[in-house]
């Protein structure tokens, strides 16, 4: 797990922690969550223990916590050379979900700034690249407010999820850190 803590004005991004599962639990077990970024909601406390244990110790995979209540409301993290698309070794994929009752106050637009901005100030990539699966409006407005350009879409029959696929990319010379 990563030992690397980021701060935003809200948010602390920092690595997950076992005891972190009966927040995760609350948020992942809503089928909507997992709809839109892929995964199948969380069945389980123990079960989101197990994903924190084995997804969520990867390096550079963030607990987005509400700094207000010291709560994990979400993750957002690069995924380096296990992406949707074959990457190159300074490249990344970056992914994220928030939990609903926190959708629109602006949050994983927050934390995926400052993410992109430890990638290309701290990391050195030189290219992020993002997914986002059919119907999911609001991330796709995240990356826009990121930064992130279009590079071309997949449709169903070209994916592996049955889902189209849009992808994104941001280049580290286009990056301004704001």
């Amino acid at each position: 797990m990563s030992e690397i803590v980021l701060e935003t004005r809200r948010l602390v991004l920092r690595a997950w922690r076992i005891e972190d599962a009966k927040s995760l639990f609350r948020y992942a077990k809503e089928p909507l969550i997992g709809k839109r970024a892929g995964w199948q909601a969380h069945q389980s406390e123990e079960e989101s223990r197990e994903i924190i244990r084995t997804v969520f110790a990867c390096p550079e995979i963030y607990a987005m916590v509400l700094k207000e209540t010291r709560e994990p409301i979400g993750c957002v993290g690069l995924l380096l050379q296990q992406g949707h698309l074959p990457m190159n070794q300074n490249e990344a994929e970056i992914g994220y979900w928030l939990a609903k009752p926190y959708w629109n106050k602006g949050l994983t637009t927050e934390a995926a700034k400052r993410l992109i901005c430890h990638a290309f100030c701290d990391l050195s990539l030189e290219r992020l690249w993002a997914c986002v699966f059919e119907g999911n409006a609001q991330s796709l407005a995240v990356l826009k407010k990121c930064g992130f350009m279009l590079h071309h879409c997949a449709d169903k029959e070209q994916t592996q999820s049955g889902k189209a696929e849009v992808y994104l990319h941001l280049e580290a010379a286009s990056f301004q850190d704001k």
